[in-house]
């Protein structure tokens, strides 16, 4: 007989973009090392535009835990990320990107961290002490370009703020979310940036494995791709410190969401 398992709900949430041949796989991964959590849990798979079948094959593993939704258009990873965490009903949300790049036995190390420093948000981070990384030189050094950048521009005490693994406290959420903007390339450091901006300063790292696989981006796409992201960079610098866009009260927030869910239904 299966002990009923206790705790807070964990809702994870996992973007995915043109994976048809990988995603099947990937949910059934992650599902097998969410099974093993002394937490109960709830998968939530956004698929990021009808594109190819990635749609079809993963919405075959749709169960009790594991949720599938999808829109027309392609958004961005920024934007389903956002779209899953309106769909999450759990005391703790988190994602993982697609794909298994990042090891998923990840999971319960981040959430083991969250519980023994009663963080606000954890971050999975490549420059942990016992993190196990295999990363190309060449994204190693703008790794570490964009992290000083982060630093410099934000102040925050957390070193590595893109590894696609985190977790948030839902009181995080439910407070910053309704003020996000960026769609793509810089949610990870904006969602960090505010969260810090209205005192939520409980942000830690703990270890990934990270194995980076070669994707189909091409040369001219990896460049287009690091100057949108610094551009949605010094757009949060902006909206953050310049023109305060993120301060004030939640109310006003709270049509933008709605006018965004509308959006989705054209």
């Amino acid at each position: 007989m299966t002990t009923a398992k206790k705790g807070p709900l964990i809702s994870l949430i996992i973007p995915t973009y043109k994976q048809e041949k990988t995603i099947s796989k990937d949910i059934q991964r992650i599902q097998s090392v969410m099974e093993q959590l002394r937490y109960p849990y709830e998968m939530i798979v956004i698929v990021d535009g009808m594109l190819d079948n990635t749609y079809s094959n993963a919405v075959k593993n749709q169960s009790k835990e594991v949720k599938v939704y999808v829109y027309p258009r392609n958004l961005g990873k920024g934007f389903a990320v956002r779209y899953g965490m309106l769909k999450a009903s759990g005391e703790i949300v988190g994602f993982i990107d697609a794909g298994m790049d990042i090891h998923p036995n990840g999971l319960s190390m981040l959430l083991e961290h969250f519980e023994w420093y009663n963080a606000d948000i954890i971050v999975g981070s490549k420059l942990h002490p016992v993190s196990k990384v295999r990363y190309p030189l060449s994204r190693l050094i703008l790794s570490m370009g964009y992290r000083f950048l982060v630093r410099v521009l934000f102040g925050l005490s957390i070193r590595d703020t893109q590894v696609g693994m985190k977790f948030y406290k839902r009181k995080v959420i439910e407070n910053v979310l309704p003020r996000l903007l960026v769609k793509r390339y810089a949610f990870d450091i904006e969602i960090l940036a505010v969260a810090h901006r209205l005192g939520y300063k409980r942000i830690f790292e703990a270890p990934i494995e990270l194995d980076f696989k070669e994707s189909s981006i091409t040369s001219s796409n990896f460049w287009h791709i690091i100057l949108h992201m610094l551009w949605d960079t010094f757009a949060v610098f902006y909206r953050l410190n310049i023109l305060h866009y993120y301060d004030g009260g939640i109310k006003k927030w709270k049509k933008l969401n709605e006018i965004e869910s509308a959006a989705l239904l054209k």
